[in-house]
């Protein structure tokens, strides 16, 4: 007789945690990995969780709050609990047990300023029960309250928010049937970026998963994030970080949109979200170019692009041009990061993602995500993939799983390393 949603209760350090246990794998939802960084903590490090008491987690916790996604018209949007108390992760495992089964973190993209970790996109459930692995899709902080450069003030407290949940993991993964001492990042986009971001300073890692991470954008000088963080200040009706604490945070959310903000950000001139990393001068000191190529060299990696990643973003067509701008910012230095991890004695293999099945998107930004997660319903909106039949779908989700689930492992996913670019089409 199978299981079907039984309480299942964890004892860990911070106090006792009930998720729910399936036949096949146990969730554990919406896990503070640091104390809500609200109030005094808004803008602030994350700070370490004390005892807490009888933790529910059996439904899934808040995502940061956030402006609709510029990619819904393309994968589809979705519909989510958003509070600040968001510094949360959820764990998928095959069983609370003694297996020390390897561990993959997941970090969602969305340009800085949009997303979740435990969102039906990314239900780490299928990818935990065929890998034997356990999954954690871990939220941060997004926008102003992840990302604003005041400076003299702690700046990237977002990436700071993902080390704290990198800790949190390899503190607690035990109880939960993961090895603390195989545990890979994985992330896509911004989430990409930022693992890159963190292998530039104390990785508490050494084996990478990056999908199309724009490592041809790079970081925010702090003269140029500071000059827009003033402007998006006095948008939002804060001439302080003080003020800025006790604004509702409708006002930051609305003071994106401002037509002062939008006008900074097109005199930058450099095709950048709003909110990214910055060189703070303490978190990344300049110059950061060989921080990052330090960075290549202390994990081994799986990464790559899309063959039309510019497609999937408003007012780009799917052109020649388009493919020029993604191998720009995607492509060529995805290859080049592998070659100097190559160069280290790293391991390192590359992949272009090229199936799309409807030609006005192509092979576009974040088509690749349904076939590694293995969620192709929850992405039935998703007009990228209008065109696909259910047989292809689930082909790629075998053939990229298979390959993933071998280099969470601790293998080569299947085809010869960098300089090779193997291709999913």
């Amino acid at each position: 007789m199978s299981i079907v949603d039984q309480p299942v209760s964890v004892t860990l350090k911070q106090g006792v945690v009930t998720g729910l246990q399936s036949a096949a794998v146990t969730r554990f939802l919406g896990l503070r990995y640091a104390q809500p960084p609200t109030g005094a903590l808004r803008f602030a490090a994350p700070q370490p969780l004390g005892p807490q008491p009888l933790f529910d987690a059996t439904k899934a916790g808040p995502v940061c709050p956030q402006r609709p996604s510029r990619l819904r018209t393309v994968m589809g949007d979705f519909e989510a609990t958003q509070d600040e108390d968001c510094l949360r992760l959820s764990v998928w495992t095959p069983g609370c047990d003694q297996r020390k089964r390897p561990v993959v973190v997941w970090l969602h993209g969305g340009a800085w300023q949009s997303g979740g970790g435990a969102l039906p996109w990314y239900d780490g459930a299928r990818l935990a029960i065929r890998g034997d692995c356990v999954v954690v899709g871990v939220n941060y902080r997004l926008a102003a309250l992840g990302w604003l450069f005041v400076p003299g003030e702690t700046a990237n407290v977002a990436l700071l928010d993902e080390e704290a949940a990198v800790r949190w993991v390899i503190d607690n993964i035990e109880h939960f049937g993961g090895d603390p001492a195989r545990v890979t990042l994985m992330g896509q986009s911004a989430g990409g970026f930022n693992i890159a971001a963190m292998l530039a300073r104390k990785p508490l890692f050494n084996r990478a998963i990056l999908h199309s991470a724009s490592l041809g954008r790079g970081f925010r000088e702090a003269d140029q994030a500071a000059h827009l963080s003033r402007v998006f200040l006095q948008a939002a009706g804060a001439q302080s970080l003080e003020q800025a604490r006790a604004l509702p945070v409708a006002a930051l959310l609305a003071a994106q949109q401002s037509e002062g903000v939008m006008a900074a950000l097109q005199e930058e001139g450099a095709n950048r979200s709003l909110f990214c990393p910055v060189v703070d001068g303490e978190i990344f000191a300049s110059p950061v170019a060989p921080l990052m190529q330090q960075a290549a060299t202390r994990a081994d990696i799986l990464l790559g692009y899309t063959r039309d990643e510019m497609a999937a973003f408003p007012g780009t067509q799917r052109n020649a041009v388009s493919q020029q701008l993604g191998e720009k910012i995607f492509g060529a230095p995805s290859r080049q990061w592998a070659q100097d991890a190559r160069a280290s004695g790293r391991d390192a293999w590359v992949f272009e993602f090229a199936y799309g099945p409807n030609p006005e998107f192509g092979a576009c930004h974040c088509i690749d995500l349904p076939f590694v997660f293995g969620n192709l319903e929850s992405f039935t909106d998703a007009a990228m993939l209008q065109g696909m039949t259910p047989e292809r779908g689930r082909s790629l989700v075998d053939e990229m799983q298979t390959a993933w689930i071998e280099f969470i492992h601790g293998r080569a996913p299947g085809w010869a390393p960098s300089p090779v670019v193997h291709v999913f089409e």
